[in-house]
């Protein structure tokens, strides 16, 4: 079985969720891509997006996978827009195992409604916009995930036991 587990998906879908319960079960360490990112650049992700833009945001992300290619026994809870690199996705691919958590449009929005550390939704908080980015992601979303999971309606424990469950069958 691989090493690590890469939760990939929406925001919204419930990766920082689903990752806090999944390592307690698996026992494994845990790190969330965009606080690791914030905690290097001493600043919040929409700050980094406003001052250095989303391209290096993007190469930042990139660059922490390729940091985080020794880990063993994680689960690393990634940002929305890492599986839109061909790169991002090899890196995990070899180092671990992709799990897809996905959500319908409306509980996306449910969900991060009252988030405002979600640049990319900054000034586009809506069904609308939110729906079309999903459009425009899915397809790098669902090449990627070597699980893929629904989590519409669900809690974060049955999700994690779907995906160690699904893992041992690979």
């Amino acid at each position: 079985m691989k090493q690590n587990i890469y939760l990939i998906g929406f925001m919204g879908t419930g990766k920082s969720t689903v990752s806090h319960s999944l390592a307690k079960r698996m026992n494994y360490e845990e790190i969330d891509t965009d606080e690791k990112i914030a905690s290097q650049q001493n600043k919040n992700i929409t700050e980094i997006f406003e001052t250095q833009g989303e391209q290096a945001f993007r190469e930042m992300e990139t660059a922490l996978l390729l940091e985080l290619a020794d880990a063993e026994h994680t689960i690393i809870s990634c940002g929305g827009g890492m599986a839109m690199r061909k790169e991002n996705t090899s890196l995990m691919r070899r180092n671990g195992i992709i799990v897809l958590l996905t959500a319908e449009p409306e509980t996306i929005l449910n969900r991060v409604k009252q988030d405002n550390g979600r640049p990319v939704l900054n000034g586009n908080m809506n069904l609308e916009y939110i729906s079309r980015l999903l459009q425009e992601r899915n397809p790098f979303y669902q090449a990627a995930g070597e699980i893929i999971i629904a989590t519409d309606g669900r809690l974060p424990e049955e999700i994690a036991e779907e995906i160690v469950k699904k893992m041992k069958k690979l």
